[in-house]
């Protein structure tokens, strides 16, 4: 079903977006690989080793001009864009009363703007199609909040809300949106905390155990490939908001 299709995965080159771009490459898709600062050729080897074309395109999906910019490549090298991934997303944690303008404003401009840069400009391109899935990640702490990321928190908040009214505007051109709400989940972000913050965090998940990279990964793939989804969060947490 996804076989030849063309899929853009933004902030692909490790972690969550790593796996997310292997899982659709392993289907079959052709990869259009962003990333912000650096990617290791291993991933790009890893992702042309099923089969299918890669193109890595540097760039920061906040910037309204570059998102333009990169659906028009996408659109010249493989003439459509049917799957977006909108992956790409930075922290800058701190406790509301001493978080500044600058930590607020980074966060929301890269996770919640990058994502509408995102899908304004594909979305163009999937109208005229008639066809498309658009997958845009959020969080679990976009549904229940945490301490020290009201702007992550609002930033993937913002997320549900934009996926739902852009589902109800591109339904009638048979172009689904929707998002996946990951807990939490073993990356080199996860790597670091303190023993003490891991347990306390595996006791809030029924399952008692992380997510992987490819539970995520899983989920985009389940939601490009099912046409009659559309305006859907899927929580992939474990259980940790039911």
């Amino acid at each position: 079903m996804l076989q030849g299709k063309t899929a853009v995965v933004t902030g692909a080159a490790k972690g969550i977006g790593k796996a997310i771009a292997l899982a659709f490459a392993k289907e079959g898709c052709n990869i259009v690989l962003n990333y912000h600062s650096s990617v290791a050729p291993e991933t790009i080897q890893e992702i042309e080793a099923f089969g299918v074309k890669c193109m890595a395109v540097q760039g920061d999906v906040s910037d309204f001009a570059f998102a333009s910019d990169l659906m028009k490549q996408v659109k010249k090298e493989f003439g459509s864009v049917d799957v977006l991934v909108n992956n790409a997303g930075i922290t800058k944690d701190m406790l509301l009363m001493r978080m500044t303008e600058e930590q607020f404003d980074s966060v929301i401009n890269t996770n919640l703007k990058g994502t509408f840069n995102m899908i304004r400009h594909a979305s163009s391109l999937m109208l005229k199609q008639r066809s498309g899935a658009i997958i845009n990640l959020s969080s679990v702490v976009g549904v229940m909040g945490n301490v020290g990321q009201a702007n992550y928190a609002a930033s993937k908040a913002g997320i549900i809300g934009l996926t739902k009214s852009t589902a109800k505007e591109l339904a009638s051109r048979g172009v689904t949106c929707n998002a996946i709400a990951p807990g939490y989940v073993e990356t080199d972000m996860t790597e670091v905390l303190a023993e003490g913050t891991k347990e306390a965090m595996l006791e809030a998940i029924p399952l008692k155990r992380y997510g992987k990279v490819e539970d995520i990964a899983n989920a985009a793939v389940f939601l490009a490939k099912n046409t009659y989804i559309t305006g859907q969060v899927l929580h992939v947490d474990g259980g940790m908001c039911m």
